[in-house]
């Protein structure tokens, strides 16, 4: 069985081509930034903290690639840098090893959320991984389920991929997936 962030990937890596941009809304430690990277034309990844940025240009860069472009501000300013995109992940939290009192916000993450889906191309997918076993953490994990929840159907598909069974705010996925064009005829 999966576990839930092997299950993102697995859901994004359908989708993307190397034709696509696709976008890291959290680039943390630069594993999905990397992973992305590997598949896409162009990967733009974002966060807030210095950190997270050398240690994601060092991952990258030991992997010699070249398709990533890292922005040192928050994802809810992904709309001046992304036209259209393929695909996007989030991981909703704080970064391991670093400052726990910063933390990604409702706010900004239901802002970054909603112009990335507005961003999205028609297959084009979205990953949410969300731990909320922090300050701070129910609350964003209740807005973006309240967000996702309300997305009209029409043109998007939500699903929810989460352990039953774990103790201790075991982290799980949220999936987007924008429907394909539909013929009104």
């Amino acid at each position: 069985m999966l576990r839930p962030l092997e299950m993102a990937h697995q859901f994004l890596a359908e989708v993307v081509t190397k034709e696509d941009t696709v976008v890291d809304a959290t680039m943390g430690n630069g594993h999905d930034t990397l992973f992305l990277a590997g598949l896409a034309k162009k990967v733009v990844a974002f966060d807030i903290q210095e950190q997270a940025l050398e240690t994601t240009r060092a991952r990258v860069g030991a992997a010699g690639l070249k398709n990533v472009e890292l922005v040192l501000t928050g994802h809810e300013q992904v709309d001046a840098y992304v036209e259209e995109v393929k695909a996007g992940i989030f991981n909703l939290g704080y970064l391991p090893s670093a400052d726990k009192s910063v933390i990604t916000r409702p706010q900004t993450t239901l802002l970054a959320l909603e112009k990335l889906c507005q961003r999205l191309v028609p297959g084009g997918r979205i990953a949410l991984m969300i731990y909320y076993g922090h300050e701070g953490g129910a609350v964003e994990r209740d807005a973006v389920l309240d967000f996702v929840s309300q997305l009209p159907q029409r043109e998007f598909t939500a699903t929810i991929y989460r352990p039953l069974n774990q103790v201790n705010h075991p982290p799980f996925l949220v999936m987007l997936e924008k429907v394909k064009e539909y013929n009104h005829g």
